[in-house]
């Protein structure tokens, strides 16, 4: 049956509701493909086929199954979900189910684009060589951000990682800016929202938004359709952008919920035994093409109970290229990671970035063990003295982050911290190095 034809059922007999989801039996229908439920008020809700046992296909009800009734009139509409897609949706706030939320201008005539296409073909990708700047030194010193990295911020309940997010998004060079949340309650929305515009990138920044509220089956969408977007702006306009998701875990348990639905079998801890896939999908849009611009991919993976080993961190380690981990409010160097650094530490950025950035975290290590012999009373040696003040302007000078500084302020900051904490000899780095940018002395 084509999709034209197909278009035409309208199918009167749903044979069962099961919370959001509902099931009836039909013909010519493909997974993913759009429908429209009408219940017997004459209401109208859009859903999404995300289940199919030969005939018997299980559709998604974006508002919910609450009222709903076996009477139902069922329409596929023959087309999997697709987003409007133009220059016109920059400055502009969308829903989970890719209408506008914001009172704006009416998009119905712009061009719209698939959701979920395949991932980029490996020959149109180029390895990474640029870095994407953020103003936030624990980043750009220690672990900088790539062009078409794919990293998360690994966290807990209660630390500021939308703050920080938020922060990286205003404050980093990309050019556009989509911004996907996941479950928000109102306040969040509203802080990035005011954040965006008040640091005035909100004009090239499109934000996909799905509320605590909102209907479940809308979370699932709102990656697909910020990654969707994401990458037309990249391979069309060739643009640089960055994807700011959050939170990943809130995506993960909107997954869990709706294979509980379909009566699929659970595996570890609840979560379905494809959610390593779920999530490898999304992270894998991240790409620099060939001939274009990139994506690059920032999420935030909250740990419930501080526990990284629980299902969806420990499989969003697996797929990402390092993690920030965002501890005590500060993103903790020893538990952070950016793999893809090297290729841009002493490349993109000025030659003495690796050695001093080595330096600086060698001295923070050290601070950290004298402040240990500190607290249980043992005898602290002059250096120990040194380090215990180098950890402390380390913390205040780089640590905190609503820090704003450049990459080469922060290392000239780095010389001028360990200039005052230590002689040129004590630093154990290249002389050609400490030779040029070691601060003299005055008189």
């Amino acid at each position: 049956m084509n999709s034209q034809l197909q278009q035409l059922v309208r199918y009167t007999r749903v044979q069962e509701i099961v919370g959001d989801v509902i099931r009836l039996f039909a013909s010519g229908v493909a997974l993913g493909d759009m429908a429209e439920v009408e219940n017997t008020d004459g209401e109208t809700s859009l859903a999404r086929v995300i289940g199919l046992d030969r005939n018997l296909v299980s559709l998604q009800v974006f508002a919910g199954g609450k009222g709903l009734s076996t009477d139902a009139v069922v329409q596929f509409l023959g087309r999997p979900l697709d987003v409007v897609y133009s220059p016109n949706i920059l400055g502009r706030i969308f829903r989970g189910s890719g209408e506008p939320m914001d009172g704006g201008p009416d998009l119905s005539a712009d061009p719209r684009v698939p959701v979920g296409g395949p991932t980029v073909n490996p020959v149109m990708r180029v390895m990474p060589t640029k870095m994407i700047e953020t103003r936030v030194p624990m980043i750009d010193l220690f672990n900088c951000l790539v062009e078409s990295q794919k990293i998360p911020i690994f966290s807990v309940a209660g630390e500021p990682h939308n703050e920080l997010l938020a922060r990286i998004g205003f404050q980093a060079n990309a050019e556009v800016l989509v911004f996907a949340g996941l479950g928000l309650i109102f306040d969040d929305y509203h802080f990035f929202r005011t954040a965006f515009e008040e640091h005035g990138v909100f004009s090239r920044t499109v934000m996909f938004v799905n509320q605590a509220a909102d209907p479940l089956v809308e979370r699932l969408l709102v990656p697909d359709m910020a990654l969707a977007v994401a990458e037309k702006f990249a391979v069309e306009e060739k643009k640089r952008v960055l994807v700011l998701m959050t939170d990943m875990t809130a995506y993960a348990d909107a997954m869990k919920e709706i294979g509980v639905a379909q009566e699929r079998i659970p595996a570890v801890r609840g979560y379905m035994g494809d959610l390593y896939t779920q999530l490898a999908q999304r992270y894998e849009k991240a790409c620099d093409f060939k001939g274009a611009g990139s994506v690059t991919i920032l999420t935030v993976t909250t740990m419930p109970g501080d526990d990284v080993t629980h299902p969806v961190p420990d499989n969003t380690g697996y797929i990402t290229e390092g993690q920030f981990y965002l501890h005590g409010g500060i993103i903790d160097p020893f538990g952070s990671l950016s793999r893809l650094k090297q290729h841009v530490i002493g490349k993109a950025t000025r030659e003495d970035h690796s050695q001093i950035a080595n330096t600086m975290i060698r001295f923070y290590s050290g601070a950290v063990e004298a402040r240990k012999k500190q607290a249980m009373a043992f005898e602290l040696s002059p250096f120990d003295q040194k380090l215990l003040k180098f950890g402390a302007l380390f913390r205040d000078r780089f640590m905190d982050i609503r820090v704003s500084i450049g990459v080469t302020e922060a290392l000239d900051l780095c010389w001028k911290t360990l200039a005052e904490c230590f002689e040129p000899q004590e630093l154990l780095m290249k002389q050609s190095l400490v030779d040029k940018y070691f601060p003299k002395k005055a008189g």
